[in-house]
């Protein structure tokens, strides 16, 4: 059975976006990114909210710019073929490998977890992600904690009252002073 996992770039005060709007303060560094290049060939399938899959589109065809580097090309060339499924209310059409999704979060994650295939099912978008956490979806959180304070905005974890035990599966600290923390829900 598929794994359920949900990664994001957090803030040390637990925000994904800060109150203005902006999260490119998670902007990785040369390593980083390339520990999130091989998070991602570890996923079988990505279920993203409309926001996330907006940000994402432009990997849909980035490897058309001449000026990216070899390793977003090669982040290019994992994200592109991989499945995708879009949670939203007012798209009608999504692009390349993705589809708009057919039921609710639950219904998509019984579906892929059922599906015969290798490879994760990655959860992204505050909403969704919040959404498949409440309804006691995912197996493992992957958090890369930023060193700074935001003071507000979307929180990584949504605020529903409910006692989550986790186990700590790894750490690793990058140059650029991000922390990588591994958690598996314990049931």
């Amino acid at each position: 059975m598929r794994t359920v996992i949900c990664s994001m770039g957090v803030s040390l005060d637990g925000y994904i976006v800060g109150p203005d709007g902006d999260f490119n303060w998670t902007a990785p560094d040369e390593e980083l990114f390339g520990f999130v290049t091989d998070e991602i060939r570890e996923v079988g399938v990505y279920l993203l909210g409309r926001r996330l899959y907006e940000t994402m589109l432009y990997w849909e065809t980035a490897d058309e710019d001449p000026q990216l580097d070899a390793a977003k090309l090669e982040w290019a060339g994992l994200w592109k073929p991989l499945p995708k499924v879009v949670f939203s209310t007012t798209l009608t059409a999504v692009q390349g490998r993705a589809r708009l999704a057919s039921g609710g979060v639950a219904e998509e994650i019984e579906r892929w977890r059922a599906e015969p295939g290798e490879g994760a099912v990655a959860i992204g978008g505050a909403t969704l992600a919040a959404e498949a956490a409440a309804l006691g979806l995912v197996d493992e959180y992957r958090v890369r904690v930023h060193p700074l304070l935001v003071g507000g905005g979307v929180p990584f974890f949504p605020r529903r009252g409910r006692r989550v035990d986790l186990e700590l599966l790894g750490t690793r600290t990058f140059p650029s002073k991000v922390v990588h923390l591994r958690y598996r829900v314990q049931r």
